[in-house]
Parts: structure tokens; sequence; C-alpha cells
């Protein structure tokens, strides 16, 4: 996901793909463990995606504090 789709998301929203994105995560890192992964690419996307939405998440907190 890009980093303007992510900007294009509400607070609400972005919450809730993170916290479905670290679900994913969870399974890859069993899939990993027990052998069954076959694209180890999908851990390193899935931790960026996580990354960019804490982000953009932070600099929406930081911009209301400013207000």
């Amino acid at each position: 996901m890009k980093i303007q789709e992510v900007r294009e998301l509400t607070t609400p929203e972005l919450k809730e793909q993170v916290y479905n994105l670290k679900a994913e995560l969870l399974s890859l890192r069993f899939q990993q463990k027990s052998g069954e992964l076959q694209n180890g690419k999908k851990i390193t996307e899935v931790r960026k995606s996580i990354a960019k939405m804490l982000t953009v998440l932070r600099e929406r907190e930081i911009a209301e504090s400013r207000k």
C-alpha cells in the first residue's frame, strides 16, 4: 500500500488495518517457523505497511497536539 493511499484512510480505518496486519504478521511468523511459508518477502511487506500506517497515525497525533 502506497503512503498516499494510507493518508486517505480515516484514523479508525488505520487503527483497524494496523490490528489486522499485526495479526497477519503473527500468522506469517508461525508459518515461517513451521516451514510452510513460501514467500519470505511477504513478512517484510507487511512490516513496512504497518510502519507506514503507524507513521501516519503519529503524524496526526502531533498535528492534533499543535492545534
